[in-house]
C-alpha cells in the first residue's frame, strides 16, 4: 500500500508540476492565444498584470511542492495552488463558458488534490492531537 501511495504521489506530483509551469509560462510570456493566456484573462474580466502574479504564484509553488522538506511551506503552496484552480473553474462558469474550457482547471484541481493527499509523512505537517495532551 506504501509504494502504490508513493508512486500515485509522484505521477500526480509531475503532472501537476509541469501543468503548473506550463501554464505559468504562458501567463508570464502574455502569449494571446492557450489556456490562461492573455485572450482568456481579458475575456474572463481581469486585467492583464493578473498573468504576471499567477505566473510567478505557480512557478514558486512549484517549487515549494518540489523541494524536500518545509512541510508548512508546501501546505501552502497546495492551497494555493487550490484556489487558484476553483477560482479559474468558477471564472469560466460565471462567464457562462463552455465545459471544454473549464476541463484544463479542473484536471490541476484534481492533481492538487490527488497529491496532497498521497504525499509521503515527510512533506506533512505533524498533528499533534491536543486533547491526549492536556488529559
Amino acid at each position: 500500500m506504501q509504494k502504490r501511495n508513493k508512486i500515485i504521489y509522484w505521477i500526480t506530483t509531475i503532472w501537476l508540476a509541469l501543468g503548473m509551469v506550463s501554464t505559468a509560462v504562458v501567463q508570464l510570456l502574455k502569449m494571446k492565444d492557450g489556456q490562461g493566456g492573455a485572450d482568456s484573462i481579458i475575456h474572463l474580466g481581469y486585467p492583464i498584470y493578473l498573468l504576471t502574479i499567477l505566473g510567478v504564484c505557480k512557478i514558486a509553488g512549484v517549487v515549494a511542492v518540489l523541494i524536500p522538506k518545509m512541510p508548512l511551506l508546501k501546505e501552502w503552496a497546495y492551497a494555493g495552488f487550490f484556489f487558484i484552480m476553483f477560482g479559474a473553474i468558477l471564472s469560466h462558469i460565471f462567464s457562462g463558458d463552455a465545459v471544454v474550457k473549464i476541463l484544463p482547471s479542473l484536471l490541476l484541481l484534481i492533481l492538487t488534490m490527488l497529491s496532497w493527499y498521497f504525499r509521503p509523512a515527510d512533506r506533512k505537517i505533524i498533528s499533534v492531537n491536543f486533547s491526549k495532551s492536556i488529559s
